[in-house]
């Protein structure tokens, strides 16, 4: 059974190689689909011959990845984002479904090591992360939501040894223009939906979100960076809701 590797990219030449150079040797194709990228994305991608490189218009995250799905040749799909890179253990478990006869399930969870500040995230919420990413086509797909999408399925789930390593921000200045980003399409998301927002809402949330990572789900065991995802985790919950009050206010 052969493998298809999916993508989808926006200027992501900080890591796109090292992703790249990992999956290469396991994939036999590789479909990334780029946002019409303004950096070196296309260029390194073009380098590698197993990539099949297509740019949409972005439309949110849910559409761009069953597009992306839509355009696998292979008979199982591995998702990845530009920086999330499969361990050994990961491609091994990987390898060993895909030469199964009869594999037990047709969709496979793998564990996240979530990377920040140069330190696996092992509490707030960030440490015991599992996601759909290995499945076989035609047993599932993505929720069409705008952001923070999420994977369908009617299929039983499967666990696979190893972990996906995912390198989220190359600095504090990436991470805030991706907080900025996200919260602007999850506002909106929020507000296409109905969703409303008060003033005790705008004021008390982020307090709440800041408590919750940093005490409930014990974010300070993880030192600084654990301070660092309360206190980012309170300010997205902030801009999110302040940015819905300010979309309904101008409608």
């Amino acid at each position: 059974m052969n493998l298809s590797v999916a993508i989808i990219t926006y200027n992501e030449e900080r890591i796109i190689e090292k992703n790249l150079q990992a999956i290469d040797a396991l994939a036999d194709e590789i479909v990334v689909v780029d946002s019409f990228s303004t950096d070196k994305t296309r260029e390194i991608c073009e380098k590698y011959s197993k990539v099949k490189f297509i740019q949409k218009k972005f439309e949110g995250f849910g559409q761009q990845k069953n597009f992306a799905i839509d355009n696998c040749s292979g008979s199982w799909i591995l998702f990845l984002d530009a920086d999330e890179i499969p361990d050994e253990d990961a491609m091994k478990s990987i390898k060993k479904v895909l030469h199964s006869h009869h594999p037990s399930f047709n969709v496979f969870e793998i564990h996240f090591n979530n990377i920040l500040l140069n330190k696996v995230i092992r509490y707030g919420g960030w440490g015991n992360v599992w996601r759909e990413r290995f499945f076989r086509k035609g047993h599932g797909k993505y929720s069409d939501d705008l952001v923070h999408e999420t994977f369908i399925t009617k299929d039983k789930k499967g666990k696979l040894d190893g972990n996906i390593n995912h390198y989220t921000y190359k600095s504090i200045n990436h991470h805030v223009e991706k907080i900025n980003n996200y919260t602007q399409l999850m506002s909106e998301k929020k507000v296409l939906s109905k969703k409303k927002v008060s003033l005790f809402k705008i004021i008390v949330s982020p307090f709440y979100e800041f408590v919750k990572i940093y005490f409930l789900r014990l974010g300070f065991l993880d030192g600084i960076a654990g301070f660092y995802i309360s206190i980012t985790g309170a300010f997205y919950t902030f801009l999110k809701y302040i940015k819905m009050n300010e979309i309904l206010k101008a409608k």
